[in-house]
Order: structure tokens, then C-alpha cells, then sequence
């Protein structure tokens, strides 16, 4: 990847509160510590592979507002010399999310605002100038001016997947896990025009239709394969992968893969948000 990598889509501050137990409705429950961190896809695959590469180039496409989210998530991210910022629009307020950490059941509830990111759009993107190999490019659903109707390609964003592709570029998407029908209308469309399609077993479920989730974190392996085959009937090119708490499993058109989570003691483990992107 000589030219590195372009990042686009969710740029967010995740305001994180401990709390005692999460509350019944119009019950209380009270709140142990609050603290700020960077959120969304972007601002954590960014970070995450500044991090691995310094000598990576990262070029960012999002939207943030000139607000105290938004200059925080400047500040974090400017810490890092081989991501570029340069193409970060500034408009709205800041897309946030309140996370609600549940210390007794060690579960989390998320109370998003979707703000600037809802105004990305695809004249955002003009792949004759954006430097990167590969665009990864998420959340759908979270995203309204992409996830918006096109009359040519189906969504906005499938149009710009296929603009990307059209450049020479390599795709890879991520999406969000929500409680909706939508899943049918948005996320099809752009899979005709991706590459590398990584997502979860609950958005796996909820695009093929075949229930591949097992108690504890596991997969049903054949309905695993049936659902990666499927992602592939709708278009996904090089791999398509699903991953859970404790395995992943991925096709690639030839063959299926199936891996072990590595077992990390959870004394170490610092939190889970944003695990899907670090994967």
C-alpha cells in the first residue's frame, strides 16, 4: 500500500459513563465516572493503524462541527504526523454518543447523535485527487446522506464505492448494528461495489436473513458459510468476513476460514468499544 490508505464516514466523540446497574424506565441509577473519547469508524481505524504504521499514509473524509467535539477530535488526531486531516469538512455540531457503561452487567446501551457525519455526501469524494490504495469507508445506517436513495446505483453510498473502484481503488465497508428493517433497502446496493465486506454476526443476520449466532459468543459454521455465501451473491468480491466475541469466519470465494478469538484474560482487558473496527 505505497499510498497508504483512505478512511471515511463516522468521525464522533463517545461520551462514556459508568453506572451502577442500567435503569428500568423512569427509574435512576447512579453514575460512577464520565470521560471523553474518540469515537466512530474513522477516528478509530485511523488512529488504530497510525498506531501499527507510522510510515502508513492515512487520508481522512469526514465531517465535524467547530465545536469543542470536533477541536478534540482534531487535537487527538493531529497527534499522529501520517494522518491527514486536510479533507475533514467542518460543518453541523459534532456527531456524538453517549455510551452507558453497565458495571454490574458489564454491558453497554448507546444514545447516538448522528450530527455532522449525516452530512457526508458523494461530492465529498473526488478519488482523482485522494491519494490511498484502499477505501475503508463505514458506518452504514449511521450515515444519512450516503445511505440516502441514488437513482443510478441504489444509495449514495454504493456510488461512491463504485466511483472508488472505478479509480483503481480496493473497497472495504463496515456497518452499524441497529434494531430496523432497513438492512434490506441500504446494504445490498452497496455491496455490488465492495472488496472487503467485515461485519458482526447480529448485521450478518440481519442482511442474509440466516441465523448463524449461538449462546456464548459462537457461530453456527454452516449457516456462517451459508451467510458469507450470500454477502457474495450480492456482490462482495474478495472476502467477506463475520466475526464474533469468540471466532470469525470469513470466505474468500474459494474456500471458508474459521478462527479462534485469542483468549485474553479480562483482568487486562481496558473495554470492548470499538473492538469491530480494531478487527
Amino acid at each position: 500500500m505505497k499510498n497508504g490508505m483512505i478512511i471515511a464516514g463516522n468521525m464522533l466523540v463517545d461520551a462514556l459513563k459508568d453506572v451502577d446497574v442500567y435503569p428500568e424506565h423512569s427509574k435512576l441509577t447512579t453514575i460512577r465516572r464520565v470521560r471523553r473519547a474518540l469515537g466512530g469508524l474513522v477516528c478509530n481505524c485511523a488512529v488504530d493503524l497510525a498506531r501499527l504504521d507510522r510510515e502508513l499514509p492515512i487520508t481522512v473524509v469526514g465531517a465535524i462541527g467547530d465545536d469543542d467535539n470536533g477541536r478534540l477530535i482534531r487535537e487527538v488526531m493531529g497527534r499522529y504526523p501520517n494522518i491527514s486531516l486536510d479533507r475533514v469538512k467542518v460543518t453541523g455540531q459534532t456527531s456524538f454518543t453517549d455510551a452507558m457503561c453497565d458495571i454490574a452487567n458489564r454491558t453497554r446501551t448507546f444514545f447516538t447523535f448522528r450530527g455532522a457525519s449525516g452530512e457526508l455526501v458523494p461530492s465529498d469524494f473526488d478519488f482523482s485527487e485522494l491519494p490511498g490504495d484502499i477505501l475503508h469507508i463505514g458506518y452504514m445506517l449511521l450515515l444519512d446522506g450516503l445511505d440516502a436513495p441514488d437513482p443510478e446505483f441504489g444509495t449514495a453510498m454504493a456510488r461512491v464505492l463504485a466511483s472508488a473502484q472505478a479509480a483503481g481503488k480496493l473497497t472495504s465497508v463496515d456497518l452499524v448494528s441497529e434494531e430496523s428493517d432497513r438492512y434490506a433497502a441500504i446494504v445490498p446496493p452497496a455491496l455490488r461495489y465492495v472488496d472487503f465486506c467485515v461485519i458482526n454476526e447480529l448485521e450478518a443476520e440481519r442482511i442474509t436473513g440466516i441465523k448463524i449466532a449461538l449462546p456464548g459468543g459462537f457461530l453456527d459454521h454452516g449457516a456462517a458459510y451459508k451467510a458469507l455465501d450470500a454477502l457474495r451473491a450480492m456482490g462482495v468480491r474478495r472476502w467477506a468476513v463475520i466475526h464474533s466475541r469468540n471466532e470469525s469466519a470469513g470466505s474468500d470465494g474459494k474456500g471458508y476460514a474459521s478462527v479462534p478469538s485469542i483468549d485474553i484474560p479480562r483482568e487486562i482487558i481496558a473495554g470492548t468499544t470499538g473492538a469491530g473496527d480494531a478487527f
